[in-house]
């Protein structure tokens, strides 16, 4: 992204200045030993610039004994406006475990943790929030919701017949429930436990209370999600898409006391809507829906991926899912297009666009459970109909336009044992991965993931890729960028901001989220991450938007993009359920780093 895009924030909790507003944002989760460990600070123009001839005076100072070492490399950047110079400070050779501070001619960073050990824990707090988000019964609040769930419309003759979708989660901090993300939140979940099943702890029951049940907790969540889809799959024939709609956010209340009336009664039956491959919705603004795939694409993988799962847990279970799997790829395949959320007081809804990616990912599951190569070679051809996930490398997108934010398809052809299919798809996921790394044009954050609604997304969508790839090959051409946007969650940012409600819990985290649970009853929502910087322009369009406390970041906010702390700002302080559930892949792989007991 051009140099001048992004303006700048202070946080006096982690970094001690001496001089001016200069600061110096580190990881305030911490770095694992062997990791590529870069600080970046940030000077002040009323401070005088920093030359290169005194750039070795910058030191990594060891916090218990005082011992200093000089910094590896420091790098000048283009300067973030407003401040006059960003300096990139690689420490990367610090790898004796304990804690540091980076000094800079008086500017002194926060904590710098270097251990192995750093994200131990850190993958079960993503579920905290997924069970806050819990539709039906709700474990964390000790109290049920939404129990009239609801009544099928734009149906044709079945419009106002009563289905039981109870259960699922909240898609943020309205109480509307979407397949599409739900899907996606379940696939995830899935597959983070598939890649590192070792590091999951099992302290809650399926029912979301405390105490073990012999299960991990992260398949009871995925479970939940499945149970519910199962639910959302009521004959072979239908196959749901959303509960309720914008009319929701006339109450932000908590769930249990949901009085919306959608015409049968408050705090009632919620509307239905159905997978539809055609534009629709129940009032003047219509999708654009061409085609089921996209939605009974996603039905298929992750009943397939659970399938696989719950197979050695729950033997029935499984082969009901694996039934359904099959079932949905045959819909899917013969409904080609995406199949779009509705909406009915406002024009906002998930606008997703693309469908190939569904259906390659959905291909792959068929293929793993039945090892028949028409799936494979399915998979091939959807796969090479969108080589590149098109937000990748883009400046803007539509809300959701292209969406999952990574294609898991991509990484399980590359696995391939074809060669040629390897190669080649190992090649579209190192395309993906450069585009964005052209894009962030020597910026001090290495930062070129476009600034759109949900931003967050598409960077724990850019870690998991890059994660992804570089184990597949081998390759680490990217692990510089791959750390720096992990590290942009953690705080190396222009805000100093954590990005995820409680982590670390010593963090400087957003401490007034677009939430009920908090704004209301100043209940923390642990674990959830929130949606990030966004271009001023979306901030600006956005309906309802605005900010009811004092802007602590006015000084360094500009013109093009800002991130507000602030209930108001739905745009950027928003926890998503979807996207907390996407952080379970790379903080398990994170914690599998971890010392062994």
């Amino acid at each position: 992204m051009k140099k001048t895009l992004i303006s700048l924030a202070i946080s006096g909790l982690f970094a001690v200045s001496m001089m001016g507003q200069s600061v110096i944002r580190v990881n305030q989760m911490g770095y694992l030993e062997d990791d590529v460990k870069v600080a970046v600070m940030l000077v002040d123009k009323a401070d005088n610039a920093i030359s290169a001839k005194n750039f070795k005076k910058i030191r990594i100072v060891n916090a218990a004994t005082k011992k200093s070492y000089a910094v590896d490399k420091v790098t000048e950047t283009p300067a973030w406006e407003p401040m006059a110079q960003s300096l990139r400070i690689d420490f990367s050779s610090i790898t004796e475990p304990g804690e540091y501070y980076i000094d800079a001619f008086g500017t002194k960073s926060g904590t710098i943790k270097i251990d192995n050990n750093a994200y131990k824990g850190a993958q079960e707090i993503p579920l905290y929030y997924m069970r806050q988000q819990r539709c039906g019964y709700n474990p964390s609040l000790q109290d049920s919701c939404h129990q009239y769930d609801g009544r099928l419309v734009l149906s044709g003759a079945d419009d106002g017949k009563h289905v039981d979708v109870r259960g699922g989660w909240h898609d943020a901090s309205d109480y509307l429930q979407y397949l599409t993300t739900s899907a996606n939140a379940v696939y995830q979940m899935l597959f983070a436990y598939t890649q590192s099943p070792q590091v999951w702890g099992d302290e809650f029951d399926a029912a979301g209370h405390k105490g073990a049940n012999g299960v991990p907790d992260i398949l009871d969540e995925a479970r939940w999600g499945l149970e519910w889809m199962v639910k959302m799959n009521p004959s072979d024939t239908l196959f749901l898409n959303q509960i309720a709609d914008d009319r929701d956010h006339r109450f932000a209340g908590l769930p249990g006391d949901d009085p919306v009336d959608y015409g049968w009664g408050e705090g009632k039956d919620r509307p239905v809507y159905p997978c539809c491959g055609k534009p629709y919705g129940l009032s003047k603004y219509l999708n654009d829906s061409k085609g089921l795939a996209s939605s009974v694409g996603k039905f298929c993988s992750s009943f397939g991926l659970g399938a696989e799962v719950f197979q050695s847990i729950d033997a029935t279970f499984a082969q009901d899912l694996k039934r359904r799997s099959a079932n949905a790829y045959d819909v899917a395949k013969a409904n080609p297009g995406a199949c779009q959320t509705a909406s009915c007081i406002s024009p906002y809804y998930y606008e997703e666009d693309n469908y190939v990616d569904d259906m390659e990912l959905a291909a792959m599951q068929m293929y793993k459970a039945t090892g028949d190569t028409r799936y494979l070679l399915e998979a091939v051809d959807y796969g090479r109909q969108e080589p590149v996930t098109p937000w990748m490398g883009a400046d803007s997108a539509h809300h959701y336009q292209w969406y999952p934010f990574v294609n898991i398809g991509h990484a399980m052809l590359a696995l391939d044992k074809n060669k040629k299919v390897g190669n080649e798809f190992a090649r579209n996921m190192r395309s993906g991965l450069q585009r964005v790394a052209d894009r962030a044009n020597g910026n001090a954050f290495m930062h070129g993931i476009p600034f759109i609604w949900c931003s967050n997304n598409l960077t724990v969508a850019f870690v998991t890729q890059a994660i992804l790839y570089r184990e597949i090959t081998g390759d680490q051409t990217y692990r510089e960028i791959e750390t720096a946007m992990r590290d942009w969650l953690f705080g190396v940012n222009p805000w100093g901001k954590c990005m995820i409600v409680g982590l670390p819990a010593h963090g400087d985290f957003p401490r007034d989220p677009h939430s009920a649970l908090t704004n209301l009853h100043q209940i923390q929502v642990t674990g959830g991450i929130v949606d990030g910087p966004v271009y001023c322009n979306i901030f600006k369009s956005l309906k309802g938007v605005h900010l009811r406390n004092e802007d602590k970041y006015a000084a360094y906010q500009n013109s093009i993009v800002v991130y507000h702390d602030d209930y108001a700002d739905y745009s950027t302080n928003e926890p998503t359920m979807d996207g907390t559930a996407s952080m379970t892949f790379f903080l398990g792989y994170l914690a599998s780093k971890s010392n062994p007991k």
